[in-house]
């Protein structure tokens, strides 16, 4: 056999075998059964078009005559030995109830592995444990979600990303197993779309976002912001870094008022920046606090270019829609990947 025969005989079974390796993984992949709130339909339908290893199922969610839940899980007895998961939305006290039932009840319906998928983690993002009496309803919540109970497979897997503050992460007990994701892929993809004469740098906030992040976007220089007590006001001041003819991009893991947001922006368009953007992977905006942010008048040049968002709060993404400066950078395909761990 020639030297380029054996050369191309080689090639050819390299190609064999990565095909064979990718066949074998496809193979490996466990089907999962998506059940989810009404709230999530269509980031479930995204999920689901994310794998061909990924079934949505559906739940009738009615209720009685005195407003308590009427709920039905079709499909129950097909379920029994296949993997499980279900795609929550804890948006606000009246819908927790509900799907509490259903999360209670599908790990018991002889699955062979069950998963919740809690993108926002919503208790705790206000809360602060400053004197003997305050309640700490993050503990509360996370002591419910640990109390699922466990499958045929053993403990429940809860997938739940950028969780507000740190310490949350060790209110859940042994009996589930938090898998704590991170939307900033999704923001990193998105920044390598800008062109390169915009040279973006990071800016965080507060320390705390700092802690979280930066690790993250170490490829990036930063910018940190800091709140300091001027009489009763918190200000922000500039605390490290030079914004000066960049494109920075504000980086967080929630909004509410947004007030935070826009005092930042102003800082950093004194100190020289050439523009601000946001990102945050919990768009939460109660009383629709985001139409602050909308560019209303054409033409005019708004104090934030974009504003980046992920599908965590579906509300908010019904709500806003196409509206500039908002984008969507949607959770689906990191949440189809994390129902195969």
């Amino acid at each position: 056999m020639s030297e380029n025969a054996a050369n191309n005989n080689n090639i050819f079974m390299e190609k064999n075998q990565i095909c064979k390796e990718a066949i074998v993984s496809e193979l490996q992949k466990k089907k999962v059964h998506l059940f989810y709130c009404l709230e999530c339909e269509e980031l479930a339908r995204n999920i689901a078009a994310e794998s061909d290893h990924i079934t949505l199922q559906s739940i009738n969610w009615r209720s009685f005559a005195d407003g308590f839940p009427n709920l039905f899980i079709n499909n129950a007895h097909q379920i029994r030995g296949q993997h499980v998961a279900f795609l929550a939305s804890f948006s606000s006290p009246a819908v927790i109830f509900e799907q509490i039932s259903v999360i209670y009840l599908l790990p018991r319906l002889f699955v062979a592995s069950f998963t919740l998928v809690l993108p926002f983690f919503p208790t705790g993002s206000f809360e602060r444990m400053e004197e003997e009496g305050d309640v700490a309803t993050a503990f509360t919540m996370a002591r419910i979600v640990s109390n699922i109970p466990i499958s045929r497979g053993g403990p429940t897997s809860v997938v739940i990303y950028d969780i507000h503050a740190l310490q949350e992460r060790f209110y859940f007990a042994d009996q589930v197993l938090p898998l704590f994701e991170t939307g900033i892929p999704l923001l990193t993809k998105r920044l390598q779309q800008i062109p390169e004469t915009e040279k973006v740098i990071v800016a965080f906030p507060d320390d705390g976002a700092w802690k979280r992040f930066h690790k993250l976007l170490d490829q990036y220089p930063t910018v940190v912001c800091t709140k300091v007590r001027e009489g009763d006001k918190r200000i922000v001041r500039l605390k490290e870094g030079n914004p000066t003819g960049c494109h920075v991009v504000i980086v967080d893991d929630l909004v509410q008022s947004g007030g935070t947001l826009i005092e930042c922006q102003k800082v950093l368009a004194a100190h020289g920046a050439a523009k601000v953007s946001a990102y945050v992977t919990h768009g939460v905006f109660p009383n629709s606090s985001w139409e602050r942010f909308t560019h209303k008048n054409n033409g005019v040049e708004e104090a934030f270019a974009y504003f980046w968002i992920t599908d965590s709060c579906p509300q908010t993404v019904k709500s806003i829609g196409n509206k500039a400066p908002f984008e969507v950078l949607s959770l689906a395909g990191s949440i189809a990947d994390a129902l195969q761990i």
